[in-house]
């Protein structure tokens, strides 16, 4: 077979790839019907903002709220921050989002010179050792970087990028939650289809 020939196979074969990824992020956790799905930076002040609704959110509907780190470039400890988040993610996933929110709460006191320092007060109020090298083996950078990827390859270009997701097959699983005063009228569509 010639290389002209197998271009379209290839294309159609990665098209395929892409598209089975999207339709697995942007999936409720299993035995959920409706979720939050975000992709957040811990420098954004936009995600420091939205945090807090997303959260309500899902307290209020009892919806699981699925987060991805996704820092940006121009942010200079957001990374860093959310390798630190993923590192408490290993104590479990609730005391790695109570990080991210402690960081979204202390971000206008964060540069990175001091990160260390939050994580440090965070830690011992959580009574979690936090080791002096925190991802010596580049284990939760792979991770943070997965999410970073997994973003990109979904189209993400900006923070926060809220969604609201479902498990149905037909229509629409899921949508963007471009202005978040509808977050909630979006959640009850979502629930009723």
């Amino acid at each position: 077979m010639k290389i002209q020939q197998l271009l379209p196979l290839v294309l159609l074969l990665s098209l395929s790839a892409m598209a089975q990824e999207v339709s697995s992020a942007l999936r409720p956790p299993k035995g959920a019907v409706v979720a939050l799905v975000v992709f957040e930076d811990l420098q954004c002040p936009d995600c420091r903002r939205a945090a807090p609704l997303v959260a309500q959110a899902g307290q209020t509907y009892k919806i699981p709220v699925v987060r991805h780190d996704f820092p940006l470039p121009m942010h200079n400890w957001s990374y860093q921050a959310a390798i630190i988040a993923r590192y408490f993610d290993t104590s479990s996933k609730t005391v790695g989002n109570a990080f991210r929110d402690y960081i979204f709460e202390h971000q206008l006191e964060i540069l990175p010179d001091n990160l260390r320092g939050f994580a440090e007060k965070f830690s011992a109020e959580h009574k979690i050792e936090l080791p002096f090298v925190v991802d010596p083996s580049g284990k939760l950078a792979a991770l943070v970087n997965a999410d970073k990827e997994l973003g990109q390859s979904i189209g993400i270009n900006h923070t926060p990028t809220i969604y609201v997701v479902s498990n149905k097959r037909a229509g629409k699983p899921f949508v963007e939650v471009v202005d978040r005063t509808q977050l909630y009228a979006l959640i009850d569509s979502m629930k009723k289809e």
